[in-house]
């Protein structure tokens, strides 16, 4: 593969994971639902129709084409940006194809279910910090969403390493 293929085969990957993450989840948990995996660390199943955060989710329903249209042109300019890359870049194209899966990955749930959905739930116990609710103390989430993060990341600390150039 080119060097183009191999940045979009991550991002598939991560589109994939993310996929199949979602399905299992839909399929083996009822919504609402919390498993407890590990202290601090819940699987369950949400379905968010807004964005981060699930901001505008009540919004009427015009917020899936909204946000619709925004990852989709942000997925585009994100593909072509990625495949004009050099080599050099590398950090920069490995947190691009990060943030393109992550953000195809939940474009594909707002096209096809309506919403996109979230199952990951880390927390801090709320006996230690009263301040946040029992029921949701931090946004659920995905494998899309951690992508992204991951990204942004790796964006930010490109920006750092590579800043003479």
């Amino acid at each position: 593969l080119r060097w183009g293929g191999w940045l979009l085969l991550l991002s598939l990957l991560v589109i994939v994971l993310d996929q199949a993450s979602k399905q299992w989840v839909v399929e083996n948990i009822l919504p609402g639902q919390r498993i407890n995996i590990v202290p601090l660390f819940d699987i369950t199943l949400t379905f968010n129709r807004g964005a981060a955060f699930s901001l505008l989710s009540d919004a009427g329903g015009w917020q899936r084409y909204f946000f619709t249209a925004i990852a989709s042109v942000v997925s585009v300019v994100l593909f072509f940006w990625l495949l004009g890359l050099e080599r050099k870049q590398w950090l920069l194209a490995c947190a691009l194809a990060f943030v393109l899966g992550g953000a195809i990955g939940n474009l594909w749930d707002r096209v096809q279910l309506g919403y996109v959905v979230d199952f990951l739930l880390v927390y801090i116990d709320p006996q230690v910090l009263s301040s946040f609710s029992n029921e949701h103390p931090f946004p659920v989430f995905n494998i899309a969403d951690s992508a992204i993060f991951i990204g942004a990341v790796l964006i930010l600390l490109d920006g750092f390493v590579n800043k003479a150039e």
